[in-house]
Formats: C-alpha cells, sequence, structure tokens
C-alpha cells in the first residue's frame, strides 16, 4: 500500500514538474518577444518624438553601468561576504590585466554596437529594424565557420540565402512605403549602413567572446562585470569625442525622464533576463519569439508610426521568419553560461 501511496505521490510530483516545465517555456517566449519587441519600439519612440533630445552616448555609459552593477550584486549574493566578494574580484580581474585586455576586445565592439543602435533606430522604422537586424544570424554563422570551425548543414546555408534574401526585400521596398510620421529628419541609407555594420560587429564580437568562455573558467557574471566596466570607459571616450561640448554646456543627463531610464534599463536588463529565461527555452520557441517580436514591432509601427506595410515588406518579412525557424531547429541551442547580457536573443 504504501508502494502504491508512494508512485501516486511520484507520480504527482511529475506531473507537477512536466506542468512547470511547461509554464516556464511559454512563460520564456512570452518574455523572449516582448525583449526583442518592447525595448526598439521604445528606443524608436524617444529617438523620435518632439521635445529636447537625451544624448545617446550618455544613455549607453549609463546601460552599461546598470548592467555591471547588476552583476556585481549576483557575485557579491553568490559569493555571501564582503571580504570573499573583493577577493574574487582582486584575484580574477586585478592580478589577471592580460584577461582583462582579451576581454576588451569584445567590450569595446558591445560599445560601438550600442552607438550604433541608436543611429540605426533613429533612422530607420521599428518593423524594418527588427527585420534587418536579424542579418546578425548570418553574420554569426559567417564568423562560426572562419574562427570555431563550426560545420553549417545544406539547410542552414539556405535558411542563410532565404534570409538575405528576405532582408533585401525589406530594403528594396517602395521609398514613399517607408516613411513614417516622426519628428525629426530621417536618413535610412545611414540608417541602414549602422544597422549592416552592427550585424557584422555582433557576430564578431559574439564568436569571439564565445571562443573567451571556453578557454577560462570564469563565471559569465564576472565576464560581464569587466564587460561593463571596459564598456563605461570606452563609453566615456566615446561621449568625450563626439557630445563632449554638449554635455559640458547642458548636463550628462540632458533629455532624460522616466520614458529614456525605462529604455536604458530595457538595454541593461533585458539580456540579463532572457539570459536566464532561455535555459527553459529550446531553439523552436526561439524562433518563435523572433518572428513574434517582428509582427508586433510591424503592427506597432503601423499603429503608432504610421508604418505602411508594402508587398515587399511583407513578402521579406515572411522569408525572414522562415529562415529563422529553418536555422534554428538544426541549431543547438546555447548553454546559458555562453550568453552574455550584451547579446540580443
Amino acid at each position: 500500500m504504501s508502494g502504491q501511496t508512494e508512485r501516486k505521490t511520484n507520480g504527482h510530483v511529475d506531473t507537477q514538474s512536466t506542468e512547470t516545465a511547461t509554464h516556464l517555456k511559454y512563460f520564456s517566449l512570452v518574455t523572449l518577444m516582448l525583449q526583442n519587441a518592447v525595448f526598439i519600439l521604445m528606443m524608436r519612440y524617444v529617438r523620435t518624438r518632439p521635445g529636447d533630445m537625451f544624448m545617446s552616448t550618455t544613455a549607453v555609459i549609463m546601460s552599461e553601468v546598470l548592467k555591471f552593477l547588476a552583476c556585481f550584486i549576483i557575485i557579491f549574493y553568490k559569493e555571501g561576504s564582503v571580504r570573499a566578494f573583493l577577493s574574487h574580484l582582486n584575484e580574477n580581474i586585478i592580478q589577471q590585466p592580460m584577461d582583462c585586455l582579451k576581454i576588451s576586445v569584445p567590450s569595446i565592439i558591445y560599445t560601438v554596437q550600442n552607438n550604433l543602435l541608436f543611429v540605426a533606430v533613429s533612422n530607420l522604422d521599428a518593423a524594418v529594424f527588427q527585420v534587418t537586424y536579424q542579418l546578425k544570424i548570418l553574420t554569426t554563422a559567417l564568423f562560426s565557420v572562419l574562427m570555431l570551425g563550426k560545420p553549417l548543414s545544406r539547410l542552414q546555408w539556405l535558411a542563410l540565402f532565404i534570409l538575405f534574401c528576405g532582408v533585401a526585400l525589406v530594403q528594396v521596398q517602395p521609398s514613399n512605403s517607408s516613411q513614417s510620421k516622426v519628428a525629426v529628419e530621417q536618413r535610412p541609407l545611414l540608417g541602414l549602413v549602422a544597422v549592416l555594420v552592427q550585424c557584422c560587429l555582433s557576430g564578431f564580437a559574439g564568436v569571439y567572446f564565445e571562443k573567451i568562455l571556453k578557454g577560462t573558467n570564469q563565471s559569465i557574471w564576472l565576464r560581464n562585470v569587466q564587460l561593463g566596466i571596459i564598456g563605461s570607459v570606452i563609453g566615456l571616450i566615446t561621449m568625450e569625442i563626439n557630445d563632449g561640448p554638449k554635455v559640458t554646456e547642458k548636463g550628462f543627463f540632458f533629455g532624460y525622464d522616466y520614458v529614456v531610464w525605462t529604455v536604458i534599463c530595457l538595454q541593461s536588463f533585458g539580456g540579463l533576463v532572457v539570459a536566464v529565461v532561455v535555459k527553459y527555452a529550446d531553439n523552436i520557441l526561439k524562433g518563435f519569439a523572433t518572428s513574434g517580436a517582428i509582427i508586433i514591432s510591424c503592427i506597432a509601427a503601423i499603429y503608432f508610426f504610421d508604418f505602411h506595410l508594402s508587398l515587399q515588406f511583407f513578402v521579406g518579412a515572411t522569408l525572414v521568419i522562415i529562415s529563422v525557424f529553418m536555422y534554428s531547429k538544426y541549431v543547438p541551442m546555447k548553454p546559458i553560461a555562453t550568453l552574455t547580457v550584451n547579446q540580443k536573443v
């Protein structure tokens, strides 16, 4: 009798575990979808609304600062005491300058990439940006083949070709279909160049960082502390070069309000949240999340930014969505340890 009770209890526990895992998967899907869509939509809004415009270089700095502070807190919690926390930082950062030098390469690239993100979103509609930015899949795949020697199947190469064709169709749509009613001047060519450079940098930095992680034992949180500190320094240099006189005249936080702070927090913590929830989502769900983010961006752009949906955009976006499913179906999901809070999933 007791054995039957135990089996029933275990069966109940197993059922509960299965249900919990299912709920976490769908929660991951929704979180990934919203993180991909809402961040870009809000950034597009704050960069095109009337009124005082904040300086994007200061926003990049604040994003990096909040990011490494969050990782500081996580490391402190895991170490359990101030002494252990300081000893951990001293042993892994201060006493290993060459290691920090290696990590400075992706850190510099991520900082440049974040600055280009503001340029791209300021000059491209949210829907167009979402579709075009999927070229990062192509650049990451190419750098993985070149730097890590990863083989790609024929279906994956076909998916990458379809992805390229889809993005190309989006970019050749009629010019009047992508003209949104915004308060600032749009320069689509500049936005396109920015997002293409961003995709190349994202692919290289992601693969380079993956290669570093495979050869070291440091935690992902420590790595992101290094990325954040170095990124903040690079961000300050960039701010001084691009907006130094303006910051001196108007102040570091000129143009900031709660919406700008929301965008900064989404950029800082969005990748961190994704790195946690993606543990429970497989690649098919990640494909759904990417596709859902594109659809949400299209609908929101039509409603909020007066974006006109052309036949070329519809066909191109559909091809991109199909290619994402084709590619992700045959790519093993990265373990959580290889995800950085700078990565866009």
